[in-house]
C-alpha cells in the first residue's frame, strides 16, 4: 500500500508544517500531538503558563476542521457544568436534556487539575466510550472526539492530582518547554504567524479515514516482543504500565510510521513515543527530574 497515494500523509505533514509556523521550533512536539490524534487518543499537556499549550490545541482544531471548545476547570466547576443537565419543560411537563460543552469534537480542559476529583471523573466515560450518561440515559458524543487537557505543576496552589484511572485514559503527555534561543529570537522578531492565519487542511471525515489507514500499518512479532519486554519490566515497580498503555504504544508507533510514509513499525518508532506514553503513568501524572521512561528503556536495551 502506498500511503502517499491517498493524500493524507502529504496533508498531515502540511498540518505539522503549518502549526510550526505558529509555534516555531516545536516540530517534534507537534508531530507527537498529531500522532496522538491519528491514534484516536487524548492528550495531556503539562507546562508552565505562556509556552503555547492553548495555541497548540486551537491550531490542531483549526487544521483538522474540528469543532472546538475551551473549558476552564476551576474549583467550583460541577460535573453538570461539563456534561449538561436535564431541565423541566413546563409546556410538556417533561424533562429535556440540555447538552453541556463536552458535546464537541475537541475540547480543551484548561487547568484540569484545578477542578475537584468529582468533576475530573466526569470526563472518564466520555474519554473511554465517547458518550455521556445522565439520569440513566446515554448520549453519544460527536465523532471524532478528543480531549486535550492542560495541567499545572504539583507545586502550584489549588491543584488536585488526577486519579490513576483518568491518567491512563490520556494516551500521551507532552510538554512544549521553552523555545531554543534561535527560535525565541525569531518569535521576538515577529516571524511567528498568528493563529488566525491557519486554515483547515483536513476535514474531520478525512481524519477518521486517516485513522483507519494507520491501523493497516504492519507490526512484526519482534516489535510486539519489544513492547511486552518494556511493559513487563515496568510492572516490577509501582504504577506499572497497563494493557491500555501497551496498546497505546503500538497505535502511536503506527502513527509515527504512517507520518514517515512507512507501512512497517520500527523499534525507533516505539522509542520516539515511549516517553510521552509511559511517564505520566509511571510518575503519577507529574514530571520528575529523572526520566523514568528513559531509564526503563535503557534497562530493557541492556537486557536485549
Amino acid at each position: 500500500m502506498n500511503f502517499e497515494s491517498n493524500g493524507y500523509v502529504k496533508e498531515l505533514c502540511s498540518v505539522i508544517s503549518s502549526i510550526e509556523e505558529v509555534l516555531i521550533g516545536k516540530k517534534k512536539v507537534i508531530s507527537l500531538a498529531v500522532s496522538c490524534l491519528l491514534s484516536n487518543g487524548h492528550l495531556l499537556l503539562e507546562d508552565i503558563p505562556g509556552t503555547g499549550k492553548t495555541t497548540l490545541a486551537e491550531a490542531l482544531a483549526i487544521c483538522f476542521g474540528l469543532d472546538f471548545k475551551r473549558i476552564h476547570f476551576t474549583s467550583d466547576l460541577l460535573p453538570a457544568d461539563l456534561t449538561g443537565v436535564s431541565i423541566l419543560d413546563t409546556s410538556s411537563n417533561d424533562f429535556s436534556f440540555k447538552k453541556g460543552p463536552i458535546f464537541c469534537q475537541m475540547i480543551l480542559a484548561d487547568e484540569i487539575n484545578r477542578a475537584s476529583p468529582r468533576t475530573q471523573s466526569a470526563l472518564l466515560e466520555s474519554m473511554a466510550n465517547g458518550r455521556v450518561s445522565i439520569d440513566g440515559k446515554s448520549y453519544e458524543l460527536p465523532q471524532p472526539f478528543f480531549v486535550i487537557a492542560s495541567q499545572n505543576g504539583l507545586d502550584q496552589t489549588g491543584t488536585s492530582p488526577l486519579p490513576e484511572s483518568q491518567l491512563d485514559r490520556f494516551l500521551m503527555r507532552i510538554s512544549l518547554g521553552f523555545p531554543d534561543r534561535k527560535s525565541e529570537e525569531l518569535i521576538l522578531r515577529g516571524f511567528s504567524k498568528p493563529l488566525d492565519s491557519l486554515k483547515p487542511i483536513l476535514s474531520p471525515k478525512d481524519l477518521v479515514l486517516a485513522q483507519i489507514d494507520v491501523r493497516k500499518v504492519n507490526v512484526s512479532q519482534g516489535i510486539i516482543d519489544y513492547v511486552l519486554d518494556i511493559v513487563s519490566a515496568s510492572r516490577s515497580v509501582n504504577n506499572g504500565l497497563s494493557p491500555r498503555a501497551s496498546l497505546g504504544l503500538i497505535h502511536a508507533a503506527k502513527s509515527i510510521a504512517y507520518l514517515d510514509n512507512r507501512m512497517t513499525v520500527l523499534p525507533d518508532d516505539i522509542q520516539s513515543v515511549f516517553s510521552s506514553i509511559a511517564e505520566h503513568r509511571l510518575d503519577c501524572g507529574y514530571s520528575q527530574e529523572k526520566s523514568l521512561s528513559m531509564d526503563l528503556l535503557s534497562k530493557i536495551d541492556a537486557i536485549r
